[in-house]
């Protein structure tokens, strides 16, 4: 005999205790923080990386540019100012900096075993390594070393340990140099 009572529904909050409260949950909360971390960094990487390649072509333009039409200091100046009337809030294209992109142009594109590894790494790294190492062969003493014995391959690589890479864990880089 059915009694014409309805079946009771579980209340969604004890369900809801029931899930947290189960041994695996800790797990799985660390497996999925995990993942968003590891997701996080490589769509950090990735952004580097791809302004590092922006950066080696504005070099690469303006190296271009100096050659074929002589262009000098006030066409970078101006360069400079139109990028920054494009681009408001955009930062990176002050008159020094493009000097830095034509600098790291300079710098590397000789350099077959160094082009591809300081591409690896962010702009500020780039940067900070330029200022440090004022010749080739401060940044590779030996051309003859293999390459992940380099001086520079090292550093590239502590500082590629450093993940993420934040303003609070640049003593990393500064450890590797």
């Amino acid at each position: 005999m059915t009694t014409g009572k309805k079946p009771s529904r579980k209340k969604l909050a004890p369900a809801l205790r029931e899930i947290a409260s189960t041994q695996d949950y800790p797990a799985l909360l660390a497996e999925v923080k995990a993942r968003i971390q590891s997701a996080q960094y490589a769509a950090l990487r990735a952004v580097n990386k791809e302004l590092v390649s922006l950066y080696w072509d504005i070099g690469r333009l303006i190296v271009e540019r100096q050659q074929s039409e002589g262009w000098g200091k006030a066409v970078v100046e101006r360069l400079a100012a139109d990028l920054q009337a494009a681009f408001p809030g955009t930062g990176g294209f002050s008159a020094s900096n493009l000097w830095r992109m034509k600098s790291f142009f300079e710098t590397y594109s000789e350099a077959e075993k160094l082009a591809p590894l300081v591409r690896e790494i962010g702009w500020s790294h780039n940067l900070l390594i330029l200022s440090r190492c004022k010749d080739a062969q401060e940044r590779q003493k030996d051309e003859n070393l293999p390459i992940a014995t380099s001086p520079i391959n090292r550093t590239l690589s502590k500082v590629l340990t450093c993940q993420p890479p934040s303003p609070t864990n640049i003593s990393c880089l500064l450890k590797s140099i």
